[in-house]
């Protein structure tokens, strides 16, 4: 099977959309379709429903998907594998990157890598921590810089390098920005905007009352920060903020109360790593 077509594949069934695969593999929509189209010739069954502008597995393309994934796994390796050879850091290097930590943390950790090792492709997806989590668990991205799990898993070796402490914030002119000792009761009285209870960091606010028995009015939700800090900021609600985005907010004392986030790098432990993954990690480890 044709690699270039098995990526093709890949990509369309992860982003439900001809279209998106087009734009992240950089490539028309049509030279997308006639990948696919070449992939179902070979194999000899349909791998995609489109029904009213959804893209939709086949039967087939569930049994096919996970196969594919690690063929492209296992030919990337070894083309990685024969550039090592040469025992410099060369080839591409796939990294998942939290979009927090794409605009706030890793920009001159990223200038600095490209400019020592100009020989590496860096090939970045931007993506809820999560999701990135999960790109690794697969084999699909190297190294991931997110918001570290909660919990941990015996496949993914994790390593903190950034606390991030959380703050809670209102709007200047909010009625909790009045308050000179707010307290979690207080904050339950007025609506909360937070990232979905599928994050990190969402997770971690919500335990906080749920440990005080302290019930919430039903949040407004979004996974982007920056949105929830405009959203504050024009007197939407509350909510809990890394440092880095509470510029122009009120940031509302809560003695007693330390919430924060770890943020850091994994990847699989049974995966060998590039060289330049190696030269990533090291260059994270110094940060």
């Amino acid at each position: 099977m044709d690699h270039q077509n098995l990526k093709a594949f890949i990509t369309v069934a992860e982003r439900g959309s001809f279209s998106d695969a087009a734009d992240q593999l950089y490539l028309t929509q049509s030279a997308i379709s006639k990948r696919i189209a070449q992939l179902e010739l070979q194999i000899g069954k349909r791998l995609f429903d489109r029904i009213a502008r959804q893209v939709t597995l086949t039967e087939a393309g569930k049994a096919l998907l996970p196969r594919a994934q690690r063929i492209l796994s296992e030919y990337e390796s070894a083309l990685q594998g024969i550039n090592d050879l040469s025992g410099e850091a060369s080839g591409t290097l796939r990294l998942a990157i939290s979009h927090h930590l794409g605009l706030h943390r890793l920009p001159p950790l990223l200038k600095i890598f490209s400019q020592r090792y100009p020989q590496v492709t860096l090939d970045i997806d931007f993506m809820d921590s999560e999701k990135a989590y999960e790109q690794v668990l697969r084999g699909q991205s190297e190294i991931a810089v997110i918001t570290l799990a909660l919990e941990s898993h015996e496949n993914i070796k994790s390593r903190k390098i950034w606390d991030d402490p959380l703050r809670f914030i209102c709007a200047q002119d909010h009625p909790l920005a009045a308050l000179e000792k707010p307290n979690l009761s207080h904050l339950a009285e007025y609506p909360i905007i937070l990232p979905g209870l599928n994050t990190y960091t969402g997770r971690i606010i919500q335990s906080l009352f749920q440990r005080e028995g302290i019930p919430l009015k039903s949040p407004m939700s979004t996974n982007y920060l920056e949105t929830i800090s405009t959203m504050v900021e024009i007197g939407l609600g509350w909510s809990v903020l890394p440092e880095t985005l509470v510029k122009g907010l009120h940031v509302m004392p809560m003695p007693g109360i330390t919430i924060e986030r770890e943020l850091g790098y994994i990847h699989h432990r049974k995966r060998s790593l590039s060289n330049a993954a190696v030269a990533f990690i090291a260059l994270m480890d110094g940060a």
